[in-house]
């Protein structure tokens, strides 16, 4: 994580996302801007929670892991989201781990600001209920998406999720495949089952597998295979 001192583009990703007026005049000054290279942890699952981030550029992957160490995946975010929201309302430590999946910018501010000046603040205090409210609805599409949906329409959603960034045309992620068992869990299936997928998607066209990594052949293909029910 890096810190920028450019109070100019923090002010420029407020004005872009018509977010201005959800910080008053005394929590503007506590606001930092602060960039996620790829594939770096912005919060880990059970740590403790001190920033409120709002992601203004770049995609990021949610997921929790079990106490079994399994892991699964809830949902891809790109801009406008807000990372740490119910962790802040409810004093709870992090709920679930935020990875970078590109270069992503957020915006931070220390929990003891918004405490001090934000917690009566009626507009910002509006925007976190909209926020929260609609995570509980994606949530429940997520969860359904996950046991409903057969391996192959997963698969084809996280590569997609993983592989392509909306927001910035020139990023294009690959998997490595020694992260493969990571990807399974995060999928809910079995390694072996992953890899027979995988087989089906590179004998289709779909996707190529060269020099330890997994690149998207046909984009149209795979968003095709998983029709709207993506994890975005």
């Amino acid at each position: 994580m890096k810190a920028s001192k450019d109070r100019e583009q923090l002010l420029h990703y407020l004005h872009v996302h018509q977010i201005e007026s959800i910080f008053n005049e005394q929590v503007l000054p506590h606001l930092s801007l602060y960039q996620f290279e790829q594939g770096e942890l912005i919060c880990s699952q059970g740590e403790a929670a001190q920033y409120l981030y709002v992601l203004v550029k770049g995609k990021v992957k949610i997921y929790t892991t079990s106490a079994e160490g399994k892991t699964l995946i809830l949902s891809f975010k790109t801009q406008l989201e807000v990372i740490g929201d119910i962790e802040y309302v409810r004093d709870i430590d992090i709920i679930n781990t935020v990875e970078a999946v590109s270069p992503v910018w957020m915006i931070g501010v220390h929990h003891r600001w918004l405490k001090k000046y934000g917690q009566d603040d009626a507009q910002f205090l509006q925007f976190l209920l909209r926020i929260i409210t609609q995570k509980f609805f994606i949530k429940s599409n997520s969860l359904s998406f996950n046991l409903l949906h057969p391996v192959e329409v997963r698969l084809a959603s996280y590569l997609l999720s993983v592989s392509f960034d909306e927001s910035d045309s020139h990023f294009k992620g690959q998997i490595s495949t020694v992260s493969l068992k990571d990807a399974a869990h995060l999928i809910g299936t079995s390694y072996r089952h992953l890899n027979r997928v995988i087989r089906q998607f590179c004998l289709a066209g779909l996707i190529e597998r060269n020099k330890g990594f997994i690149l998207v052949q046909d984009r149209e293909g795979l968003r095709a295979l998983a029709s709207q029910n993506i994890y975005e």
